[in-house]
């Protein structure tokens, strides 16, 4: 074991040096007196030779001292590879601050914050060094390089007693510009890349799932697929996308349009070129549905299928609604009959929701229950044929279609039907959430609460963005 590695457990540590100084002090001590013993024996002045020699012992000792006083115990820095500590470095145990074995633990605010920076040397340091004046940890950082300077995300633990405005207000002092700020949960401490590949990967195996990635993708934002059969279709928007500030225009794979905007907070060219690679990435794959079923018992005993559909079902859907009474269907979709098959195609479209077949044993649908992505908000809604009325059905395709908004992580459903349906309305109200009802001219629309999550701080500085309050068929 080597003398520094010695010295790092605390072991004793000898050095050359300061061994040959020692031997020397004392072969110098051993001479001298043997010197004066043989003089002292041979001579007739032996009292004052032991002066002499008592005075030439005295000597030596101080030397040693002096030069164990001035060198101390400490190895020469050459012995150990170190070098000495600058003078203001230099503490002693006095200055060392103090070890406590329960440290002081303070509650954590978690933050997203992005603002802009010059494109110089240095900004970023700037940033950084005034969040470290506030006890700020930065978790992640992301940059995304502009033309007119660098925008900086950031997601920062912060102590709880900081407020956001005072964040932005330091980061404004560092040469932070445009910052919006707004309160994070645990869901934002996964990496970007991980976080892209999981959308990926959800988009890979549901085409449904577009809205949803690109949503969670984006952060707070409404998101239109306009068919290519509206008017106006994909017309404008080039096979690239449009980016344009605060809204970006994609070319969905059916070749309509989707369209994704956020009025609080402008798009950056990397969250565009995101969100095109998953929108490329659904086109190449295709139309995709999983083909899960499951089982489901009536209180008769029959045993009924519930499956995924989409627009390979369309002709069975239409089917059923040719053995729909008129009653059924204009409660279901409010308007003239003849208009109920218009309305399947874009229904059963993955693109714009899920959907949920209810399938005899001899292959025909007999109820259809919908999940629609309608910009911030989700919508459900049911059909059951007539014959097949009155034994759960209903309710049963109802909570499957909320277990499929909460693993989509929506905070709530709405159902639009007639103040008359009281089927629909049992079903909701079986569901065991909170409800909000509104009515307006025989049109009764209830809200289930899925669930009540803590409302995140109002970004600081920005407006906030208007829910789209559309209704679909």
């Amino acid at each position: 074991m080597s003398d520094v590695t010695r010295a790092k457990y605390g072991r004793p540590v000898h050095h050359w040096r300061r061994d040959v100084i020692e031997l020397a002090a004392l072969f110098t001590a051993v001479a001298v007196a043997d010197t004066v013993a043989n003089l002292i024996g041979h001579g007739p002045d032996g009292t004052a030779l032991l002066v002499i020699s008592a005075v030439a012992l005295a000597a030596t000792a101080g030397f040693h001292t002096w030069w164990a006083r001035r060198h101390g115990h400490a190895p020469p820095t050459g012995d150990t590879g170190a070098g000495p500590l600058p003078e203001g470095e230099r503490a002693g145990p006095a200055d060392r601050p103090p070890v406590t074995s329960d440290p002081v633990v303070t509650e954590s605010t978690l933050w997203r914050m992005r603002t802009t920076v010059k494109d110089e040397p240095g900004s970023l340091a700037a940033l950084c060094t005034v969040l470290a004046g506030q006890r700020i940890d930065i978790l992640s950082l992301q940059t995304h390089p502009l033309a007119t300077g660098t925008v900086d995300e950031f997601l920062l633990r912060a102590p709880g007693t900081l407020e956001g405005s005072e964040i932005t207000r330091a980061v404004a002092r560092a040469g932070g510009s445009d910052t919006w700020i707004e309160r994070a949960d645990t869901h934002d401490l996964v990496d970007a890349p991980t976080r892209v590949l999981g959308l990926a990967t959800r988009t890979a195996l549901d085409a449904a799932e577009l809205p949803l990635a690109l949503r969670q993708l984006l952060g707070r934002s409404t998101i239109r697929s306009l068919p290519a059969t509206s008017t106006g279709g994909a017309q404008g928007v080039p096979v690239e996308g449009v980016l344009e500030d605060t809204v970006m225009r994609l070319r969905a794979p059916e070749g309509g349009v989707i369209t994704v905007e956020r009025p609080h907070l402008p798009f950056t060219p990397t969250e565009f070129a995101r969100a095109r690679a998953l929108v490329e990435l659904d086109a190449r794959l295709g139309p995709r549905v999983p083909r899960s079923q499951d089982v489901m018992t009536l209180p008769e005993g029959r045993d009924i299928t519930v499956r995924r559909a989409d627009t390979g079902d369309l002709e069975a859907a239409r089917a059923m609604h040719e053995r729909c009474s008129s009653r059924t269907l204009t409660m279901r979709y409010h308007g003239p009959v003849r208009d109920a098959d218009r309305y399947l195609n874009h229904l059963l479209s993955p693109r714009f929701g899920r959907t949920l077949a209810v399938q005899t044993a001899s292959g025909r649908i007999v109820g259809l229950g919908h999940l629609l992505w309608d910009g911030d908000e989700t919508e459900v809604a049911l059909l059951v044929e007539d014959a097949w009325q009155r034994r759960g059905i209903g309710g049963e395709l109802l909570e499957r279609l909320v277990a499929l908004a909460v693993e989509a992580g929506c905070e709530s459903v709405y159902a639009v039907t007639q103040s008359s349906n009281t089927g629909m309305v049992a079903a909701m109200r079986g569901l065991g959430l909170p409800l909000d009802y509104q009515i307006e001219e025989g049109t009764l629309v209830i809200t289930a609460r899925i669930a009540r999550q803590q409302e995140a701080e109002p970004a600081i500085g920005v407006a906030e963005p208007q829910a789209d309050t559309a209704r679909r068929p």
